[in-house]
C-alpha cells in the first residue's frame, strides 16, 4: 500500500480580530502557506496535483472556491486544481485527511492541504443569511424541540462543563496554563519553523515594512485571578463558560504538503512524518462539542495503540471543558496535551486550525523526539476529526 508522508507543514501566526492580518484578503493569505511550501521545499508547483483547503465562512472574501483563488493569487500554474470544504472548525484537518487519504489511494502524488479564516473580515455567521432561510429544516428542528432545540456552542460548553462537573475555577486553571504555556514556547523559539512571517498591510492593503511573526492573542499575565473577573458569556447566571476560557477569533492561514513517500524519496525530499490512521465521529448536536472522545477512541484502535503510546497531543480548545471532558473520559497524561498552549492562548481562526494544529504537532514531535501525535478536534454540529502521526526523522 501507498504511505501518505508528510514533508512539510506552516502556518501564519495568529492574527487578533482587528489586529495585524485584518487587511488581508483571504485568497492572498491563504496563497502564502502554499508559496511558502513550494518555495522552502525547492518544488515546481506544476506537480502539485490538487490543493484542498478548509474554509468555515464560504462568503463574501471568502467565496466561490477560496483554494482555487489562493491557488491563482500565490502564482501556481493555471493547471493546479483547487477546492474548499466545510467540516465546521475541524475543516482543514478533512482536507488533510483527504488530501492523504488520495495519496494511499494512488489518485494523488503531491497534494496540499490547508485551510483559511480572515474572521475579521469575515465574521463568524456570515454564511447564514437569513434572508435566503435558516440552515436547519423543521425536520432538524422537530427531532430536537423535545429536548429544548438547538443551542449554540457556547450553551454547549456550558452544557459538558455540567455533564463532567468542571468547575469555573478548573476551566480557569487550564485556560491560564494555556497562555503561559504560548508564552514559554515563543519565548524559546518553539514556533519559528513552523510560522511564515508575511507582511502587515495598512488600510488600503499595501504591504508595509512591518513583518507579522508572532501570535497576537497570547496574554503571558493570565491568572486565574485575573480571568476570574471576567463575566460569563453565554449565561447571565451561574455560567461557567467567558471570554478568557474561550478560544479567540482569530485570522489565519495553514498548509501541509503531503505526498507519497516514493515522490518524496524520488525528489530528494525528507519525509518528517507518516499517517497512521484517520478518524472521523458524529456526536450530540446539542452538547456538540464532544466529537474528540469517540474520534480518539475510534483512532488509536485503528492505529492500534493507545492513549498511552502517543507522545503528543493537540486537541483544539474551543473551550476548556471540550479538553477537560476529553482528558477524563481517555486518561490523557495533560504534560502531554497541548504542551505550547492551545487556541485559548493562540487563537483559533476556523478553516485554517487542522493544519495549523498539524504543524504544531509535528515540530514538538521533532523537537521532542517523540514518536507518535495525536490531532484532534471538536466540529459544529456534532463531530470531530482525529488523526495519528508517526515521526519518521
Amino acid at each position: 500500500m501507498t504511505e501518505a508522508v508528510i514533508v512539510d507543514a506552516v502556518r501564519t501566526a495568529g492574527g487578533k480580530r482587528n489586529g495585524k492580518l485584518r487587511n488581508w484578503h483571504a485568497a492572498d493569505l491563504a496563497s502564502e502557506p502554499l508559496k511558502t511550501l513550494v518555495e522552502r521545499n525547492d518544488l515546481d508547483p506544476a506537480i502539485v496535483d490538487d490543493v484542498i483547503m478548509g474554509c468555515v465562512m464560504q462568503v463574501g472574501e471568502q467565496s466561490l472556491n477560496v483554494a482555487r483563488n489562493a491557488v491563482l493569487a500565490a502564482g501556481f500554474p493555471e493547471s493546479v486544481p483547487a477546492t474548499t470544504i466545510d467540516r465546521q472548525c475541524g475543516s482543514s484537518q478533512q482536507a488533510i485527511h483527504f488530501g492523504a487519504q488520495g495519496v494511499i489511494a494512488g489518485a494523488y502524488d503531491t497534494v496540499i492541504g490547508g485551510g483559511v479564516e480572515v474572521m475579521t473580515r469575515t465574521p463568524m455567521g456570515s454564511s447564514v443569511v437569513r434572508d435566503l432561510g435558516f440552515p436547519f429544516g423543521p425536520r432538524v428542528m422537530d427531532r430536537y424541540a423535545g429536548r429544548g432545540g438547538l443551542v449554540s456552542q457556547g450553551e454547549g460548553a456550558e452544557l459538558i462543563a455540567e455533564q463532567w462537573d468542571l468547575s469555573r475555577e478548573q476551566l480557569d486553571e487550564f485556560s491560564a496554563r494555556s497562555h503561559q504555556r504560548a508564552a514559554r514556547a515563543t519565548a524559546e523559539g518553539r514556533f519559528e519553523h513552523e510560522i511564515i512571517p508575511v507582511a502587515v498591510k495598512d488600510d488600503d492593503r499595501v504591504d508595509t515594512d512591518e513583518l507579522f511573526a508572532t501570535d497576537e492573542g497570547i496574554r503571558p499575565d493570565s491568572t486565574v485571578d485575573t480571568l476570574a473577573k471576567l463575566k460569563p458569556a453565554f449565561r447571565s447566571e451561574n455560567g461557567r463558560i467567558t471570554a478568557g476560557n474561550s478560544s479567540q477569533i482569530t485570522d489565519g492561514a495553514s498548509g501541509v504538503l503531503i505526498m507519497s513517500e516514493e515522490k518524496a524519496s524520488s525528489l530528494g525530499l525528507r519525509a518528517r512524518a507518516r499517517f497512521r490512521a484517520f478518524a472521523v465521529a458524529g456526536s450530540d448536536p446539542i452538547t456538540m462539542l464532544t466529537g474528540p472522545i469517540p474520534a480518539t477512541r475510534a483512532v488509536l484502535e485503528r492505529a492500534k495503540l493507545t492513549i498511552d503510546d502517543i507522545d503528543v497531543v493537540e486537541i483544539n480548545e474551543a473551550f476548556a471543558p471540550v479538553v477537560l471532558a476529553w482528558q477524563k473520559e481517555t486518561g490523557a497524561d495533560m504534560e502531554k496535551v497541548n504542551v505550547n498552549g492551545g487556541a485559548i492562548a493562540l487563537g483559533h481562526p476556523l478553516g485554517a486550525s487542522g493544519a495549523k494544529l498539524m504543524a504544531s504537532l509535528l515540530n514538538e514531535l521533532e523537537r521532542t523526539s517523540g514518536r507518535y501525535g495525536l490531532l484532534t478536534m471538536c466540529e459544529g454540529g456534532g463531530m470531530a476529526n482525529a488523526t495519528v502521526i508517526e515521526r519518521l526523522s
